[in-house]
């Protein structure tokens, strides 16, 4: 009993201390997270392996994706949609995105190069990804991407899919990412609240218990909650205007899978949507 009491005072701490902090870093690369996903790679492709939940979540987000373009008071972009996936793993959410007729190209990067060749050995099973030039594949991380010059090479999308609670100084990195969104696109992730629910369903059960999720792929201490990202987008210049912020939760059912969930952003996972300001 005292080593659990001792424990919920730890977590209680953490809640109170965790923000989204500013730093000088200018790396978001963590050599240790890139190891373990290293180890993941030759399963991500598998639906009942490693990456099971990832496969699942997939078409919620594409389905928050269309919400948020939607949502906005001016119409959603006529042209073909250009697509930044940073972290894209595998290539689960960069391959399904590519395939739309709505999509001009999909740009997956990540710092794994173990990773990037399991997305790139798959792509090339189907023609219209591996000859069409709609889906890219680079080993890099966002600092290492050359920045836009123009609107027009900049992205439409910028998707952050299970990404920022890996990352360990949270605003350099989305500082970083800004530049690359053109005037009028989002930013769009799916991420986990840091309270006492997500501490029980994403390290307790999901790694520890069920082992439905390999031990050690989540730190808590890195989760970012819903408040703390739209307070750093509403202090960035040109973002977060009125309407431009949407969230949605996610709740993953056994047997069943992932579902929205109103509300839910206040709980564990969520889908979190910011829109850039027009010029």
């Amino acid at each position: 009993m005292a080593n659990r009491s001792a424990t919920l005072r730890n977590l209680n701490h953490l809640l109170r201390r965790r923000q989204v902090r500013h730093s000088s870093f200018t790396s978001s690369v963590n050599p240790t997270e890139v190891s373990h996903f290293n180890a993941l790679a030759s399963t991500w492709w598998d639906p009942h392996g490693s990456s099971r939940l990832l496969h699942l979540m997939n078409p919620l987000r594409h389905d928050f994706i269309s919400s948020c373009l939607s949502s906005q008071a001016i119409p959603a972009p006529s042209h073909k949609l250009r697509y930044l996936d940073i972290g894209c793993g595998g290539g689960i959410f960069a391959e399904s995105a590519a395939r739309l007729a709505s999509t001009e190209k999909v740009t997956g990067i990540d710092p794994s190069a173990e990773v990037l060749k399991i997305a790139q050995l798959h792509a090339r099973q189907d023609p219209l990804l591996h000859q069409s030039g709609r889906l890219e594949y680079l080993n890099k991380s966002i600092e290492e991407l050359p920045r836009p010059k123009s609107p027009e090479e900049q992205y439409d999308v910028l998707t952050l899919f299970e990404v920022i609670e890996h990352i360990t100084h949270p605003s350099s990195f989305l500082t970083s990412c800004l530049p690359y969104v053109k005037p009028g696109g989002w930013i769009i992730m799916s991420t986990i609240a840091r309270t006492w629910t997500s501490w029980f369903t994403t390290k307790l059960v999901a790694e520890d218990l069920a082992r439905v999720v390999p031990r050690g792929t989540h730190d808590w201490e890195k989760y970012l909650n819903e408040e703390e990202l739209r307070k750093f987008f509403q202090g960035q210049r040109g973002w977060a205007g009125e309407g431009a912020v949407k969230a949605m939760g996610c709740i993953y059912v056994p047997g069943i899978g992932w579902r929205m969930l109103t509300g839910g952003e206040r709980l564990g996972n969520y889908f979190f949507g910011v829109r850039k300001d027009l010029e």
